[in-house]
């Protein structure tokens, strides 16, 4: 809180200072020029939002109408359907599907139970990794083996492994206050990959999910498994309580695990983008903003990524509402199979090198329509400061931080032919006790804060349009 209290009082001199001197626009042939008031400009778009936005109702259609949307699955094919739909409603007439090879990957039955020496079976629930290899049905039974840290690992010898079962307590570090940060740090550790823990010679891993949440609801993770692995190794994670009181369980006494798991690949299939757009009335140069349409094979897929697609449709829905004239083409992709491929995305990006379109700019929302709070940057330090002299525009809207420089989103794969990108930063402090599990539910999700984001988004789109 201390910072903000610090920057707001610079913010509002500059914000006070651009109200007597609006920007201009460039002088037209006519040789008449123009004053363009930004903060008129992002009031009528911020009123046409809060007031008539249809953002939150498109979520509720898209989570409870349709639910679950993992790839290669009916509810993706309803998905999409509803998607072109949505968008021809609000009168944009090019839409086009662009088709990406996506896994076929089935969860099946899955089962985990633990015993002590001692006891008897005990359920813990589970939930298979993404493309994790199955048990084929059968029974995998070991002893559980506790890992904690990377220096446990390297610690031990190949044969204090071999045949076991690693388990694998790593929690997200509550000291790093952006969560999508500590995520991302957990998320790369090497103790978590079942090609690592299978050079071992373990039978399968274990992990504790990554989740901000003290509760025992386990939380999917997408897995990879490297073209050399000479064994593919079952994968799974359990709940944050179950994994503490398995740890608390492994210091005290043996214990063993008994794996159920049918999950299997079969093969490959296609599942499309949905692409749409508004022709720009001066070039066909693209500003694009993307999102994932598909969710995993258990939940609604709220706050990932429904929240970002319907804040898609509601920029493109607010242009053609207040008729404004954008310069460019401003695009929409909804993207196939983030979640457990991410196909979709480098897809798009190959057609956009192959037939070599201009794209000014990329914007991403995957953050849960928490509220917004910045832009991350992803471009060339002459383009940041272009947007950092837009500060004062945002900051009435709750937009302060443009400090961030990662867009890890779909959009990424865009970055290899220097694209521009940013990233819409909300608070995310909720958004992994909920992430890639049952929990990521419509009623996580509040309206004002979704329409917000929607807002802050149309904002910059409108502003890299004008001065692009």
């Amino acid at each position: 809180m201390k910072k903000i209290f610090i920057i707001i009082p610079l913010f509002l001199s500059g914000f006070l200072f651009s109200q007597k001197k609006p920007l201009r626009r460039p002088v037209k042939k006519t040789g008449i020029t123009e004053k363009f008031n930004y903060h008129d400009e992002f009031k009528k778009i911020s009123d046409e939002i809060m007031m008539n936005g249809t953002a939150y109702n498109n979520l509720g259609e898209l989570t409870k109408g349709i639910g679950p949307r993992f790839s290669a699955t009916p509810g993706y094919t309803k998905a999409v359907q509803w998607a072109e739909r949505k968008l021809r409603e609000i009168g944009v007439e090019k839409i086009w599907r662009q088709e990406a090879k996506v896994p076929v990957w089935i969860r099946g039955k899955e089962s985990l139970q633990i015993k002590t020496e001692n006891g008897t079976w005990k359920n813990i629930r589970m939930l298979s990794f993404g493309n994790s290899e199955g048990t084929q049905g059968k029974d995998l039974t070991g002893e559980i083996v506790l890992i904690n840290t990377t220096s446990d690992f390297n610690e031990m010898s190949w044969g204090q492994l071999k045949d076991k079962i690693v388990f694998v307590n790593l929690p997200l570090d509550p000291r790093i206050i952006n969560t999508s940060d500590s995520y991302l740090i957990t998320a790369k550790s090497k103790l978590i990959s079942p090609s690592v823990i299978a050079t071992t010679g373990a039978k399968a891993l274990i992990i504790r999910s990554l989740t901000t949440a003290n509760d025992d609801i386990p939380h999917a993770k997408m897995i990879y498994y490297e073209p050399d692995d000479k064994v593919k190794i079952p994968a799974m994670t359990i709940g944050a309580k179950s994994a503490d009181e398995l740890e608390k369980l492994l210091k005290k006494q043996k214990v063993t695990a008994k794996i159920n798991m049918t999950a299997e690949a079969k093969g490959e299939t296609t599942n499309p983008n949905i692409i749409a757009e508004i022709p720009g009335k001066k070039d066909d140069k693209v500003i694009v903003l993307g999102a994932q349409l598909d969710s995993w094979d258990f939940g609604e897929g709220a706050i990932d990524d429904g929240t970002g697609v319907v804040q898609c449709i509601e920029v493109l829905r607010t242009i053609k509402s207040l008729g404004i004239d954008n310069n460019h083409t401003i695009r929409v992709v909804l993207y196939a199979n983030s979640e457990n491929g991410g196909q979709g995305r480098e897809m798009y990006a190959a057609y956009v090198k192959n037939k070599d379109e201009k794209h000014v700019f990329a914007l991403g929302t995957d953050a849960g329509g928490y509220s917004p709070r910045g832009f991350s940057l992803d471009m060339s330090p002459q383009r940041r400061r272009q947007i950092f002299e837009w500060k004062n525009y945002f900051l009435p809207y709750g937009v302060y931080d443009f400090d961030q420089t990662e867009a890890i989103q779909d959009i990424s794969p865009l970055k290899k032919i220097n694209v521009p990108l940013a990233e819409l930063v909300v608070d995310t402090q909720r958004y992994f006790d909920y992430h890639h599990s049952v929990e990521d539910t419509f009623d996580k999700v509040n309206k004002r804060e979704l329409l917000l984001g929607a807002v802050v988004m149309t904002q910059m789109i409108f502003m890299i349009d004008k001065n692009w």
